[in-house]
């Protein structure tokens, strides 16, 4: 009877330890996957760099033609090609001024140097049919820069400025802007005495700033000028 006993005590412990013993816990690999972006984002952002040079080209070739709601410019209407800048303006700070491709730009103007003879009256006829006029000079510092541009054409010697005398000794500008004897650039000796001589060209070869010279109405070369494009 005590045998049997001790086999039952002896068979209950071997379960007791066997029911402590656990397996080991499965361990779990991290399991890392890469990021997947979706096949149109390449093309999405080639289509997004097209349209931004698409906006630049627009801003630079197109913008002088039509900004803001201000009309078109006689010189916007006759010219397609344009030439920009950049530019500080007291009253619209940083921006573009353009002028018609082939001409030269000083400070808020574009001038336009001939390559051809004409008289004077066809002269400002030619530039008014290009939305100018014959050049107004209003300060030195434009009638240097003017006298620098002629310098280097070596085949033209006198160009025609906007300043007349339909009577004798009566300066006018193109523009109706008032002669200044004392802002006026003529050569030692002019201008000459005579009922002749009404017509004004600066001279290639006298020396800066003083060039002006009055001369018989026949064919010469000639400065335009017209209001830069500003955008």
């Amino acid at each position: 009877m005590a045998s049997e006993v001790t086999y039952a005590e002896v068979k209950f412990k071997n379960a007791s330890l066997a029911a402590v013993v656990e397996a080991p816990p499965e361990t779990k690999k991290c399991e890392h996957h890469p990021q997947k972006y979706p096949p149109w984002l390449p093309w999405l952002i080639s289509l997004l760099l097209l349209l931004t040079c698409i906006a630049l080209v627009v801003v630079l070739l197109v913008a002088p033609f039509s900004h803001s709601s201000d009309q078109p410019t006689a010189l916007q209407e006759k010219f397609t090609a344009w030439e920009c800048d950049s530019a500080v303006s007291e009253n619209k700070g940083r921006g573009w001024m353009c002028c018609p491709k082939g001409w030269r730009r000083f400070q808020n103007s574009c001038y336009f140097l001939s390559l051809d003879k004409m008289s004077w009256a066809e002269s400002e006829q030619n530039c008014t049919g290009m939305g100018s006029h014959l050049v107004v000079i209003n300060s030195e510092e434009e009638q240097v820069f003017l006298s620098k541009q002629i310098k280097p054409v070596l085949k033209a010697e006198n160009f025609y400025i906007g300043l007349r005398a339909e009577i004798v000794d009566q300066w006018q500008w193109v523009d109706k802007t008032p002669y200044n004897v004392t802002a006026a650039f003529w050569r030692r000796n002019e201008p000459s005495e005579g009922d002749y001589e009404k017509c004004v060209v600066m001279h290639r070869d006298s020396e800066i700033p003083n060039n002006w010279n009055n001369v018989g109405c026949q064919k010469f070369y000639r400065i335009c000028e017209a209001a830069a494009v500003t955008v």
